[in-house]
């Protein structure tokens, strides 16, 4: 391991949901406002390979990278709060550690040894947390543990903490981040169950450096000494994490709890400059200033879990902070749309977006809200799943081929004009075998997508199988849906726009994915924008 990278472990107690992944990210915020170069890497107990196989509702979305790692929606906050991109190397599982440590036994490796958790399964995490330290790029690596202190699955995690402590003594530290309940009955806050949690970290040899206490109410003085005295940290160890309005005040938060200060302490690193957070303040100025709102449809399957569209309505917030204006989601089951509702359930909008998915489940009524919007011109976004549904809409509605579908749902339709790209027909895994990852896309001059990027050349990430079929191309474009933007290798169809239409662009690709507070995602700024103005109109 290098000696110049420091390395901060985030672990949880008491309750899961605490919000670590905001805690880590706004403290690499914080960091890197100091000019440190910063990274954050997500450890995930479960077995699972990743989250690509896992239901919405299970884990909420599934984040891709650029070099097509399907993560931990986590590794999103990561990348909206540091704008910078992360990889396959910030997410972990365990089972990708077991994966390892199994194909490294097959191989002989171990030669001969009796494989076990430890030292073979904490090795391999610790190798995989100074993974991100090898070409010194950063200076601090913050790792996040998911689940709580205390869980079985947890166990060899906070084991691998406890010997890197050891290993790496001045390298180290660790912030547990703990629930401080207030009790309505007797009226106060209670520090027993941040006690207990913290008494289980030391049981398995881990004494924490800072306690970020997460609560509803303020933490004066005599809580805070009573917790720093029975925990055995240092009084300003002792950090109030207080409910926020929104997630983008926590940074500002911890510095004022001066969380970035007592890290750097205890790292024995200068403290350089104070933290330039001026661009931050702007955004969240305006966040809280609109001078406009308007309402946007999310229209998908997964609308009673918001975490499963997470990267897109914080992509609205960007986008919304862009244009000035409060941007109000209105969250609509695809499935409970039909013909006879659909304009009682849209006619108030002033933009609809048809949201990506997998399955038969809700597309109907996905197809239905792009046909309302492309007749009522209301602007319209479609992403991956919601531009296959413009495609099909259009194809059945204007091409007047009846029974036009993705062969994802119907094989044996007579008009496939979505279908499966050849090197998918052979594989039989579900698990990290699609076209995942950033793409080259070429844009037409003049699209609005164009327009919207300021630019020809753009690169996007990817999650999907299916693709239009450009056998049905010539007739799409003579009947008015253009393909503004190709993969320039394959020929693939990544956007499709009607230009007669104020705003209609469905794309094969996942923007929200790169949408960041310091760089807005130009398609949901252009969309926010086009709402804008149908709503004046």
């Amino acid at each position: 391991m290098s000696n110049s990278t420091k390395y901060i472990f985030v672990t949880g107690g008491v309750t899961s949901s605490l919000g670590k992944g905001i805690i880590s990210a706004s403290l690499a915020k914080l960091l890197q406002a100091r000019g440190y170069s910063t990274t954050i890497q997500k450890l995930d107990p479960y077995i699972n390979i990743d989250p690509g196989t896992l239901n919405p509702y299970e884990h909420g979305e599934c984040f891709v990278t650029d070099d097509g790692a399907e993560t931990d929606l986590d590794l999103g906050h990561y990348e909206r709060f540091l704008n910078v991109p992360t990889s396959q190397a910030n997410n972990v599982t365990t089972g990708r550690i077991y994966q390892a440590v199994v194909e490294k036994e097959r191989r002989g490796d171990y030669l001969g040894k009796t494989v076990q958790v430890i030292p073979h399964i904490t090795d391999e995490i610790k190798g995989r947390i100074q993974l991100l330290a090898q070409d010194g790029k950063f200076d601090i690596i913050v790792t996040e543990i998911g689940g709580t202190v205390g869980d079985i699955e947890s166990l060899p995690y906070i084991e691998a903490v406890r010997q890197m402590l050891w290993e790496y003594e001045n390298d180290c530290i660790v912030i547990h981040l703990t629930l401080v309940p207030y009790l309505s009955a007797a009226g106060e806050l209670k520090t027993k169950p941040t006690q207990h949690s913290v008494k289980q970290m030391m049981e398995f040899g881990v004494q924490p450096d800072i306690l970020c206490c997460r609560t509803e109410h303020e933490l004066d003085l005599n809580l805070r000494r009573k917790i720093a005295k029975f925990c055995n940290v240092s009084m300003n160890a002792v950090i109030e994490a207080k409910d926020a309005e929104s997630i983008y005040d926590v940074p500002i938060l911890m510095q004022a709890e001066e969380l970035d200060k007592v890290v750097l302490e205890k790292l024995g690193l200068p403290k350089k400059a104070s933290p330039n957070l001026s661009n931050w303040k702007t955004f969240l100025e305006k966040l809280k200033n609109p001078t406009t709102e308007v309402s946007i449809g999310l229209v998908g399957k997964y609308v009673e879990l918001k975490d499963s569209y997470k990267s897109i309505s914080e992509a609205f917030i960007h986008a919304g902070v862009s244009n000035e204006a409060r941007v109000n989601v209105r969250w609509i089951h695809s499935e409970s749309l039909t013909k006879q509702n659909i304009d009682k359930e849209l006619r108030e909008l002033d933009g609809i977006l048809v949201a990506p998915g997998f399955g038969t489940r809700g597309i109907s009524g996905k197809i239905e809200a792009v046909h309302y919007a492309r007749i009522h011109n209301i602007p319209f976004f479609g992403i991956c799943l919601g531009m296959q549904c413009a495609v099909i809409e259009f194809a059945r509605n204007v091409l007047g081929m009846d029974d036009a579908h993705t062969t994802e749902i119907s094989e044996d339709t007579n008009f496939p004009v979505i279908s499966m790209m050849e090197e998918q027909k052979k594989i039989s895994n579900f698990g990290g075998t699609m076209r995942l990852g950033a793409y080259k896309c070429q844009l037409k001059p003049k699209a609005k997508s164009t327009s919207a990027y300021g630019s020809e050349n753009i690169s996007e990430r990817h999650r999907h199988r299916f693709e239009f079929n450009n056998a049905y191309l010539t007739q799409f474009e003579k009947a008015g849906m253009k393909a503004t933007g190709k993969n320039p290798e394959t020929g693939l169809v990544e956007v499709v726009e009607i230009p007669s239409h104020p705003w209609f662009v469905g794309v094969q690709f996942h923007p929200e994915y790169k949408s960041t507070v310091a760089k807005p995602h130009p398609l949901f700024v252009a969309f926010v924008d086009a709402a804008i103005k149908s709503k004046k109109q």
